[in-house]
């Protein structure tokens, strides 16, 4: 059960790296740091000290960014590699266990593309929102996609089977998004 409960943590991380690319690899340096997750060996490192304040740096720097117009959609475009990074790096400590091969491939596949499929679909509702409001509504998006990442994470540590099904809904929000955006545009 320990097993399922570390995939359900990490996938639920890897999606709230989708919505925020460091701040769930800062919730699980401080979690580490507090004795509320216990990293696998090589990965302790993301507990650290320095880990930490490096986390925290570009935790503050990311958000902020998102509130400068103009600099947020550009900040998608250079998201989306950062977020299949960080969703495979987030998964990583919660299958190192297994046979290596198995590890990185559920790291990747799970962890990279539910980040990636979820960063994808924020990018499109922040598209969407400058289109319509003139990015007068960007803001409200940045906060929102910072919320929902924070919770995310925490419930990621805290309360792993629900943060599995909040990391499935996202993706499924995500897809929704990609779809209905490539219908529009006639792909």
């Amino acid at each position: 059960m320990e097993g399922v409960l570390g995939i359900f943590a990490g996938l639920g991380l890897a999606a709230a790296c989708g919505l925020r690319v460091f701040l769930p690899l800062l919730v699980m340096s401080v979690a580490s740091n507090a004795g509320f997750l216990d990293l696998a060996p090589g990965y302790e490192w993301i507990g650290s000290e320095v880990a930490l304040t490096a986390f925290a740096v570009a935790t503050a720097l990311e958000i902020g960014a998102y509130y400068v117009p103009w600099l947020d959609n550009l900040l998608d475009a250079a998201a989306l590699p950062g977020a299949f990074i960080a969703g495979t790096l987030a998964m990583s400590p919660f299958v190192a266990e297994m046979h290596p091969f198995l590890s990185w491939a559920i790291a990747i596949v799970a962890g990279g593309c539910v980040a990636a499929a979820v960063q994808g679909g924020t990018t499109l509702v922040r598209g969407g929102s400058a289109l319509a409001t003139g990015g007068l509504a960007n803001p409200l998006v940045s906060t929102a996609e910072a919320a929902g990442g924070g919770v995310l994470a925490l419930l990621a540590i805290l309360v792993p089977a629900l943060a599995a099904v909040a990391a499935l809904a996202a993706v499924a929000a995500a897809v929704f998004f990609i779809l209905k955006y490539l219908r529009r545009a006639d792909v």
